[in-house]
């Protein structure tokens, strides 16, 4: 509770700092490093938190959760990555075009994944109800760069939380070579 007090604390003074700005070309910055700052506290707080769910430390769930992304590989997304960690999971992903030639919302393909996901471990753990958070982390990722900064974050997460020391060796990482 302590960790979502701070956060709600550190969104408001972004806010008015965003707020003060001169120009919408400063609000825009000052979003981002909002953005930036208040996800990589709550990661961090993720990472370090010991009490909770933490279903997915299990071999067995993480699996499923991993399957359950290369599955819709190609259909739903192009997939680029994911880390599958204790009590969270990281991923970066490209909406493919639905039947209307569209590309399919991130709130539509994350609802088919947290669906099946969540179905399949409650049946897994014996258990029923919530097994995801209700919200989600979107972040628009916005060139080559900025994707390959993310791809990084994403697969140096289980070094930073210290389950292991080179991220090759966390069995739930996946990256997709980027051209």
């Amino acid at each position: 509770m302590r960790v979502i007090q701070e956060l709600l604390a550190q969104s408001e003074q972004w806010t008015l700092k965003a707020q003060a700005a001169a120009d919408s070309k400063s609000r825009e910055m000052i979003a981002l490093q909002a953005q930036r700052a208040l996800f990589a506290h709550w990661d961090e707080a993720l990472d370090l938190a010991r009490a909770g769910s933490r279903w997915l430390a299990m071999p067995e769930i993480a699996a499923l959760v991993a399957d359950a992304f290369h599955h819709l590989d190609g259909q739903s997304y192009e997939l680029l990555g994911f880390c599958v960690m204790p009590n969270h999971v990281h991923a970066v992903l490209t909406p493919l075009n639905g039947g209307d030639g569209e590309p399919q919302s991130m709130s539509a393909v994350l609802h088919s994944l947290k669906s099946f996901t969540a179905h399949e471990a409650n049946r897994h753990l014996h258990r029923q109800g919530q097994f995801w958070q209700h919200e989600s982390y979107d972040h628009w990722v916005r060139n080559v760069k900025e994707c390959r900064r993310t791809l990084n974050y994403v697969c140096a997460n289980p070094v930073k939380a210290g389950l292991v020391e080179d991220w090759h060796d966390w069995q739930w990482t996946y990256v997709r070579e980027l051209e």
